[in-house]
């Protein structure tokens, strides 16, 4: 069994929808050639059978020559064999080509979204990203399947072409004129498919971004009432969408009919002037067959030809919208300086926070939203608002990703958990016992959350683990945070949805868990202004509205800082 798709080694090429089916095609060009091998013998046994039929009627049936019967009989035998082999093998090839273009371009999309994060939702609508995986990939790939049948098509007409000038040139050159002519009729259609198969395209991207942004705040949505809103507009969408679909079969059935019509037309009068040619006895009836034969076969090509222009029309619409999401630019780039050494500092320039090794610190703003974008500057999720942050003497920005990731854990005020079993969920690189994970899951205070479901750590999350509440989501993600061991740990808000008998718990479990004389060498930085978090922190940075940070322990601040009094008061 293969698997697909196959690895990637050289980058995609985005300058435009035909470079990138380009690249594409260069990384499966064994089965392309080989689709196309299989595809033009296919064709030409198709093609072949006619003139052998019409040999076999002159020479054995006409000519009465029992041995000229017999031998041309074998003949048309092995065109059938031949056909009947290259026509498996080639739809091997096309299924190849359609499932190593479409998956390649789901991976490279799933990769996007894994590293680019926030640079696509900022200028992409999440439906839009869904839609170009499950829609536009799989439109790629058709237009890699039909390869094989067109290119077997074109050769084959040439063949009959040629075949046909050899029974009467006149004749051959209406089949090598008329064709393409008739063929070029079909652009009438196809300019206005086009425009319609890319609104259409258009529609359904806006359907899918309403009915995820629906099912990503359903919850929400029920406890305000504003449900019926986004059904109704998830509804308006969907009817849009059903009218561009309306339109695209609308054209697509125009095409499908007047490939229909021009080869119909083309046969009767093909096989209306071989039947002259015959009663004038300019051509034998062996030749009559043969043309009328060739007349039936033709009808396969155009209709092979309109398919590949409806492909080529939704492959390069979806391409198009493919290398849109591949093209966004990313947030973060990597770097190559030295990573500093286990203990150094971070600090976050634009703020004047830093984060000590061995020391649990907390973060107290006014404005949460403030004190969690410094969480999140020193996180480097963008590179433009990580630009003052330094991490020893190195600026974080111009770190190795995998370093900075590695060493670096956020946890934001939302986590979310991912569909699998939890086990996986809490610990996805498996670098842990089950011991440990029920270590951090009590740490967290959330032995409660695996009494209330079936199969403990086995548990099948569901899809952002929206059957667990928010302090539920909340407990299992600080658990997960601490599990990745990080030398860095930002965590924002990681006790706002829990009660405060809980909320102390958390923070007992999290001070004997990251104090300093357990990680002398980790820093961590909690964003809240509980005072239950606070009061086990040994240090607490105050962000107050004018002027620089101030730091001292919590009892000081509330001692000394009224501003930090009010906050504190405020959220208790």
């Amino acid at each position: 069994m293969r698997a697909y798709p196959y690895t990637t080694k050289t980058p995609a090429d985005l300058r435009s929808p035909r470079h990138y089916l380009t690249w594409l095609g260069t990384l499966q060009l064994s089965t392309l050639v080989g689709g196309l091998l299989y595809g033009i013998l296919w064709m030409m046994a198709q093609a072949l059978s006619p003139l052998v039929i019409g040999k076999a009627i002159d020479a054995g049936i006409v000519g009465h020559n029992m041995d000229a019967l017999w031998f041309w009989g074998a003949v048309l035998l092995g065109l059938a064999l031949l056909q009947a082999v290259t026509a498996t093998l080639r739809h091997r090839m096309a299924v190849s080509n359609f499932l190593q273009a479409m998956l390649r371009t789901n991976q490279l999309i799933g990769k996007k979204v894994a590293h680019s994060g926030e640079a696509l939702t900022r200028t992409l609508a999440t439906g839009e990203i869904v839609t170009a995986a499950s829609y536009d990939a799989a439109r790629i790939g058709q237009l890699f399947d039909i390869t094989a049948r067109l290119t077997g098509s074109i050769v084959a007409y040439l063949a009959v072409s040629a075949m046909v000038a050899a029974i009467h040139g006149p004749l051959g050159l209406t089949v090598l004129i008329g064709v393409p002519l008739l063929g070029a009729l079909l652009t009438f259609v196809v300019k206005p498919l086009q425009k319609r198969q890319a609104a259409q395209r258009e529609a359904t991207g806006k359907m899918s971004a309403v009915g995820a942004d629906t099912v990503a705040g359903l919850r929400v949505l029920r406890g305000i009432g504003g449900e019926r809103i986004f059904v109704d507009r998830y509804r308006q969408r969907s009817q849009l969408s059903r009218l561009e679909g309306n339109r695209v079969a609308s054209s697509v059935a125009t095409l499908d009919a007047a490939q229909l019509l021009i080869a119909g037309v083309f046969s009767v009068f093909f096989t209306w002037i071989g039947a002259g040619l015959a009663v004038e006895q300019q051509i034998t009836a062996g030749e009559l067959i043969s043309v009328y034969g060739f007349a039936a076969f033709l009808v396969s090509p155009i209709r092979v030809g309109s398919e590949a222009i409806n492909a080529v029309i939704r492959g390069m619409v979806g391409s198009r919208k493919v290398i849109g999401i591949l093209g966004t630019k990313d947030l973060v780039s990597d770097g190559d300086a030295a990573a500093p050494i286990p203990g150094s500092v971070l600090r976050d320039g634009a703020s004047g926070v830093e984060l000590h090794p061995g020391a649990l610190t907390a973060l107290v703003c006014a404005d949460p939203g403030l004190s969690a974008a410094v969480a999140k500057r020193m996180g480097r999720f963008d590179d433009a608002e990580s630009a003052e942050v330094r991490w020893g003497a190195v600026p974080i920005t111009e770190l190795p990703l995998a370093a900075v990731r590695s060493r670096i854990a956020f946890s934001p005020a939302e986590p979310q958990l991912f569909t699998g079993p939890l086990r996986h969920g809490l610990d996805p690189h498996g670098k842990h016992q089950d011991q440990a994970i029920w270590e951090a899951i009590e740490l967290a205070s959330g032995a409660d959350i695996l009494d209330a479901i079936d199969g403990g750590l086995d548990h099948e999350v569901d899809e952002r683990g929206r059957s667990f509440s928010g302090g539920q989501r909340q407990r299992l993600a600080l658990a997960r945070a601490v599990l990745t061991e990080a030398e860095v740990l930002l965590l924002v808000e990681p006790s706002s949805a829990v009660d405060a008998h809980t909320e102390q718990r958390i923070a007992k479990g999290l001070a004997e868990a990251r104090g300093g004389a357990a990680q002398p060498q980790h820093s961590t930085l909690v964003v809240t202004a509980s005072p239950l978090m606070l009061g086990v922190m040994d240090h607490v940075i105050f962000m107050p509205r004018t002027g620089a940070p101030v730091m001292g322990s919590h009892s000081e601040l509330m001692a000394t800082q009224a501003e930090y009094h009010t906050v504190v008061v405020r959220s208790e």
